[in-house]
């Protein structure tokens, strides 16, 4: 045990700091969520945070990751973390002006994606680079554990900063949490750089297709890029969709929306022990679609049938205990499979095509609730079907909604596990 602790010491200290921080981080966005939908009441503009969030990164990540192979690992993530601080700093004076406004929080957000576009790659390589090959699912597993950690205490930590200290308490919690995490990589950890590439005399614009060429070449990784994508596709509307259900359905609507959140962070933390814990699956592959099957189909179809606070805390646990499981698997694959020079133009040009649906995602949803679903219920009848179903009032186009999307899920997982029967990794 001491000697896998002095193996991974670099890491784990790495892993351990940048999770604070991501906790950190996380509390603001959750208090920024309930901030905006308090001030619009809207579904779209809430999401829109997202959108912003996610668009850059989609957008520039292709390129991001071959500067990212170019560039100094360390020196690319602390600019990238301080710049993000810096922002939070920003929406902290706004706020203590009393002029924070949404147009603030969406220019905000993109600047944010446009930094984690180049430090996300940075950080996976750098990672590769800590961690010995025979600890890749070990440490994929912690990751897991830290992620699903800081989902279950997101939501409760945040409410109580919020509801006692409002959006400006978190903030300064963010900001503490980061100067720890920057410090930290600053001072005691260092990372070396992938050897045996001549990536930095490569003009930018082939550095990136050279990542596009190894994923083509890879069909088991490709097919698996475009699973996730249309599972975020989905995974976006529902996180779209469901503040904009609890908060309208729910007597207490803040609490019981930080309650399911705390459910699913509790799934995901015991799934990410599972992933710790669990021998090496025969077939990594289908382990991901058995594990995302049952995440999609059952959570949608609970939340969208039921208005009881109890049963979409169910939900939130069969929709999230096995993602972790799912990540780890996927992160195993992916960084036994990509060479560590490539890593980053291949990580980014995966970011691109798996991620662009999520502000597609946010974006479908908002509309959907805002404009078609939730003026739909609305003219339904009280004695109707799908009042029966859905229930009526605000909120009971968000529950029709999660139907859709439980039905599109299983279908999703359904059309990949076809295609990835054989595929054997």
């Amino acid at each position: 045990m001491k000697d896998q602790i002095k193996k991974l010491r670099s890491y784990l200290l790495l892993w351990s700091t940048q999770s604070l921080s991501a906790l950190g981080s996380g509390m603001t966005s959750y208090a920024l969520v309930l901030w905006l939908y308090e001030y619009s009441g809207s579904a779209l503009k809430t999401a829109l945070l997202t959108v912003c969030s996610y668009a850059p990164y989609v957008i520039m990540s292709i390129f991001a990751g071959a500067l990212s192979d170019k560039w100094n690992k360390k020196r690319t993530m602390l600019l990238c973390d301080l710049f993000a601080a810096m922002t939070t700093v920003a929406a902290f004076i706004l706020i203590k002006a009393d002029a924070l406004l949404p147009w603030h929080l969406y220019v905000i957000n993109a600047l944010n994606g446009l930094m984690n576009t180049v430090q996300q790659p940075a950080s996976e390589v750098a990672s590769t680079q800590l961690i010995p090959k025979e600890y890749y699912q070990k440490t994929s597993g912690l990751r897991s554990f830290s992620q699903s950690l800081n989902s279950l205490l997101t939501p409760v930590l945040a409410t109580v900063l919020f509801t006692f200290g409002g959006v400006s308490a978190v903030m300064v919690t963010d900001l503490i949490t980061f100067a720890a995490a920057f410090l930290v990589l600053l001072l005691f950890i260092p990372i070396p750089e992938p050897e045996g590439s001549d990536k930095k005399k490569e003009p930018l614009l082939a550095s990136a297709k050279a990542g596009l060429k190894w994923l083509k070449g890879c069909p088991v990784v490709l097919k698996l890029i475009f699973f996730l994508s249309g599972i975020n596709l989905i995974a976006s509307a529902y996180n779209a969709a469901l503040p904009a259900m609890v908060l309208s359905k729910a007597a207490s609507g803040e609490k019981t929306l930080g309650t399911v959140n705390f459910f699913a962070g509790a799934a995901a933390l015991a799934g990410s022990l599972i992933a710790s814990l669990s021998p090496a699956p025969k077939n990594r592959v289908r382990a991901i679609c058995l594990a995302l099957f049952f995440s999609m189909s059952t959570e949608n179809f609970m939340l969208s049938f039921s208005n009881s606070p109890v049963i979409w805390c169910i939900g939130a646990v069969c929709g999230w205990l096995f993602i972790p499981y799912m990540g780890a698997n996927l992160d195993v694959i992916l960084r036994s499979t990509i060479p560590a020079d490539m890593q980053g133009r291949v990580y980014s040009c995966r970011n691109t095509l798996q991620f662009f649906t999520i502000p597609v995602g946010y974006l479908s949803g908002g509309i959907l609730i805002d404009k078609v679903f939730e003026p739909f219920m609305s003219g339904r009848a009280e004695g109707s079907t799908l009042v029966a179903l859905f229930g009526s009032g605000k909120g009971s186009g968000a529950a029709l909604l999660f139907a859709v999307l439980g039905f599109a899920g299983v279908a999703v997982c359904t059309v990949f596990s076809l295609l990835l029967r054989k595929e054997k990794v």
